[in-house]
């Protein structure tokens, strides 16, 4: 296996599928912010609300970069706009986890800390603003993707079973 990538829109369930992959499969994993975070020492709320989204692009751009010369056989769960890096089929398969809006947001309003999950995804609290976000998206996700998978009335474990079996050999 080379390095494996879930890209999708916020609120998919990346981090989840990505920790259930490695409980499954035992492979290492990264996530995309969380690299960000620790490199900037904060929160990517605030990077956003200090430095702007071109300068956390920017950074995305950079964690890409090292993800492609140095990171081998590893899960990688990324942010949902970090699809746009220019180098992202370098870096591995990448694997587009696909739900539409409405089951996606369901899907949050449903979770048991759902406004915890809707303050981590502030665009979620304007809808339509997310819904117009993802149909802009969604041919862009499926235009990069190695593998679609349809997350939509499945959980966690039988998406990441999908994923080990397509996408982890």
């Amino acid at each position: 296996m080379n390095n494996v990538l879930l890209i999708g829109f916020m609120g998919v369930g990346k981090g989840t599928v990505s920790r259930e992959i490695v409980k499954q499969s035992g492979v290492m994993a990264l996530d995309t912010d969380d690299i960000i975070e620790s490199m900037e020492n904060r929160k990517i709320k605030k990077i956003f609300k200090h430095e702007g989204e071109a300068y956390f692009r920017s950074l995305e751009r950079r964690v890409a970069t090292w993800l492609s010369h140095s990171v081998r056989d590893t899960l990688i769960s990324t942010g949902g706009g970090f699809y746009a890096v220019p180098n992202i089929k370098l870096i591995g398969t990448v694997v587009y986890l696909y739900s539409d809006f409405d089951s996606l947001y369901q899907r949050i309003l449903d979770h048991p800390n759902a406004e915890s999950k809707l303050n981590k995804r502030p665009l979620f609290k304007a809808p339509e603003k997310a819904k117009k976000l993802l149909a802009q998206r969604a041919p862009e996700y499926e235009a990069l993707a190695d593998i679609i998978i349809d997350v939509r009335a499945r959980n966690a474990q039988q998406i990441a079973k999908e994923i080990i079996k397509k996408a982890m050999k």
